[in-house]
């Protein structure tokens, strides 16, 4: 019977694989433009990586999963795995904690404040009720999908978070975290003071501690809706070394580069275009 990749953690050798498939995002296919053409890869270049390197289906919609692998030993169930990525390694370097984005979806978060007669008007009056719907809204969000429409089963359990932190010019490390979320009723929740004016009164961004000083969510409710969670290294199922991206070919351009693809896939036709072949 073979192990799936989400009952181990990931091998030196699957790790180098992705290393690689994210490497090719150099070539000026990547989300993010560095300069003379080169780029690096993105959010989404990273979910479809981790779908190349795993064995997995990337979803690349607003499922809730980025990423779902079959499970081999039973048919019709697959993992699932939301895959994030920040430019915020320095930051877990200096404090110990990953920075991950678990939703932007302001809408969402305040239609479901409502069912607590919460709004804009009112909501900084009751911190912990406010952190409270949060993270049960983004726990029934992964319930819903647990049986989803098209008759898979997700196994929640081990469903996971895979975060991708990296910093300038190019070195990266990935971090895997349970799904399951800290008890948001064992949170300290409230709305730090902010200064205006010469007088001190509740700030607008929202902040959930286990303990005084560690900073586990937080939520811009009227600058964007980010909700963002704030995971500790240590807590984490596993973590890989750093790595850096494999530098491409400095010496031939030509080498790489959706030029290259093109012509690498389509020999035949790309000959006829440098002899300057009339098509029509």
């Amino acid at each position: 019977m073979r192990i799936p990749f989400v009952d181990r953690d990931p091998t030196q050798v699957e790790v180098e694989k992705l290393r690689l498939i994210l490497s090719t995002y150099q070539d000026g296919t990547g989300q993010q433009v560095v300069r003379n053409g080169r780029t690096l890869p993105g959010w989404r270049d990273f979910e479809r990586t981790v779908a190349a390197a795993f064995g997995g289906e990337p979803q690349e919609s607003k499922f809730i999963f980025d990423v779902l692998i079959p499970d081999p030993n039973r048919d019709g169930v697959f993992y699932g795995i939301s895959c994030k990525m920040r430019r915020t390694l320095d930051e877990t370097y200096n404090r110990g904690k990953v920075t991950i984005e678990l939703s932007n979806s302001a809408g969402k978060f305040w239609q479901n404040l409502q069912e607590y007669g919460l709004d804009q008007t009112n909501y900084r009056e009751s911190p912990q009720t406010v952190g409270k719907a949060l993270i049960t809204m983004v726990e029934k969000w992964h319930k819903d999908v647990e049986i989803n429409d098209r008759g898979r089963r997700i196994d929640l359990e081990k469903s996971f978070y895979l975060a991708l932190s990296w910093k300038e010019p190019g070195e990266y490390q990935l971090f895997k975290f349970a799904l399951k979320l800290p008890n948001p009723e064992n949170l300290i929740w409230d709305f730090p003071n902010v200064k205006q004016g010469g007088l001190s009164k509740p700030g607008r961004r929202l902040t959930g501690k286990d303990k005084p000083e560690t900073i586990l969510f937080e939520w811009y409710g009227e600058s964007g809706g980010q909700l963002k969670y704030y995971p500790l290294v240590k807590h984490a199922l596993w973590k890989s070394d750093p790595f850096s991206l494999e530098p491409l070919p400095e010496n031939d351009t030509a080498k790489y580069g959706i030029l290259a693809k093109a012509q690498v896939y389509f020999p035949q036709q790309w000959e006829k275009i440098l002899r300057g072949k009339n098509y029509e």
